[in-house]
């Protein structure tokens, strides 16, 4: 690892790092956790085992400040189960990271017989993404660190992305606040009310606002007025909220999307390209117009125009996985529709590189370099899994399944190249469509 063993330890201790380290490919719930790693705490998660969900207690035993914890099971789907967790030194500014997991599976011998394989491959599945995984934040968090914490208050927290972000800042030791309607948020706000304790944002440096309605479902007139105003009144109520603070935040980040360019075939797209005409074009126009509060108040403000994000926890992967694995998986369309995807884990990395560039102001395409075709897309996610891809799905029963909706998503072709990204340095974990599947469903 690039930090010292301390640095390490102190990662896994920090709030958030169960919830990192849980992959989109396995999927599990952190239901509860006390005492953070010392011994005698406990955490608590909602595991699938096979049809269902089991509970698993663990309790922290074995901790020694800045080395090693174990995790031993009080509860849970094994009939024993301890993980250690061992941080040493390799060198002052360097560490290892080692795993060592012994575990007995239930029913003797006929659980070692049936599954003792099976159990083997996902454990050095999980261990290998987690490895990755651990690495990459660590290096983000150490290119920034001398910038010191940021204090961020954040909307859409447990959506897709935003429940894969909150963990990310957390681990890298940031304080983060949610901005919310349910009752564990810490600001108080209802979009549709026009309601927002603009007092609570005081201390804040970073906004982060990544709600709204989802646009995967047919676009009926209501849910069309859904997408508009959950994204326009949203941030709208933000941004003068935001504006009427006596100390305003640095930065605000807001969610847009690469529907802002409209359906334009073959055709190269950057920050620059004009918008297009369409639904969703409208929409994200309005959505970027709302932030305009914020901007003229001095603030600098950031349009994250996202992509199609992979990780098969949810999106557009997490709808289509399933027909794949079972064989079913093929092109949309004609297949020549351009696809501007990026890894979650990239998204990620996107947004704080957005948090701490002074130079990222405006639009900024959020999708990786590599931008391919449906029919590549199919064929590379059939080839990771290893299964065919011989059943397409024509446009016309798409258009009569889901309407308008289809030909502005599932069939629209938007080549988006992330120019802002790309001159501002960022660096890529995933460049190409094969390394960001593979790691998104762990097999690496």
């Amino acid at each position: 690892m690039p930090v010292s063993a301390e640095a390490l330890f102190a990662w896994h201790e920090r709030p958030g790092a169960f919830e990192r380290l849980t992959p989109g490919f396995m999927p599990a719930r952190v239901l509860d956790r006390a005492g953070g790693i010392r011994d005698g705490a406990t955490v608590s998660l909602a595991v699938p085992v096979g049809p269902v969900t089991t509970r698993w207690d663990l309790e922290h035993r074995g901790y020694v400040a800045g080395r090693e914890f174990s995790d031993v099971q009080r509860q849970g789907p094994f009939a024993a189960w301890e993980h250690r967790h061992l941080m040493e030194p390799a060198g002052p500014d360097a560490s290892v990271l080692e795993d060592r997991i012994t575990y007995r599976l239930p029913l003797p011998p006929f659980g070692a017989l049936v599954a003792d394989t099976f159990t083997r491959e996902r454990l050095e599945r999980l261990l290998a993404w987690r490895h990755a995984l651990t690495r990459a934040d660590l290096e983000r968090h150490a290119a920034y660190a001398a910038r010191g914490p940021r204090h961020v208050a954040i909307t859409g927290a447990s959506g897709f992305l935003g429940a894969a972000l909150l963990p990310f800042l957390t681990t890298g030791g940031h304080r983060v606040r949610r901005i919310g309607r349910g009752s564990g948020s810490d600001v108080r706000w209802d979009p549709a009310a026009g309601t927002l304790d603009a007092a609570a944002l005081d201390g804040i440096d970073t906004v982060i606002h990544l709600a709204g309605s989802s646009v995967a479902e047919r676009w009926t007139e209501a849910n069309r007025r859904a997408i508009r105003d959950s994204r326009v009144r949203g941030t709208r109520l933000l941004a003068e909220a935001i504006a009427r603070s006596a100390v305003k935040p640095r930065v605000l980040v807001s969610a847009s999307a690469i529907g802002i360019y409209g359906s334009r075939g073959d055709a190269w797209l950057d920050e620059t390209s004009a918008s297009g005409d369409d639904f969703l074009a409208e929409v994200g126009r309005e959505w970027e117009a709302a932030t305009a509060p914020a901007r003229e108040a001095g603030v600098r403000v950031v349009l994250l125009r996202t992509g199609l994000v992979l990780n098969p926890s949810g999106g557009a992967l997490g709808k289509m996985l399933l027909p794949f694995q079972l064989g079913a998986g093929g092109r949309l369309g004609s297949g020549r529709q351009w696809m501007s995807w990026i890894s979650r884990e990239d998204w990620v990395g996107a947004v704080h590189h957005a948090i701490q560039e002074e130079a990222v102001a405006g639009a900024m395409n959020v999708v990786g370099p590599e931008p391919v075709t449906n029919a590549t897309f199919t064929e590379t996610l059939g080839r990771v899994l290893h299964r065919p891809t011989l059943a397409p799905v024509p446009a016309f029963a798409l258009q009569a399944l889901f309407g308008a909706m289809a030909e502005g998503t599932i069939l629209a072709s938007q080549r988006v190249r992330p120019a802002v990204l790309e001159r501002t340095g960022f660096r890529f974990l995933h460049p190409s469509l094969s390394s960001a599947l593979r790691f998104e469903l762990g097999l690496l």
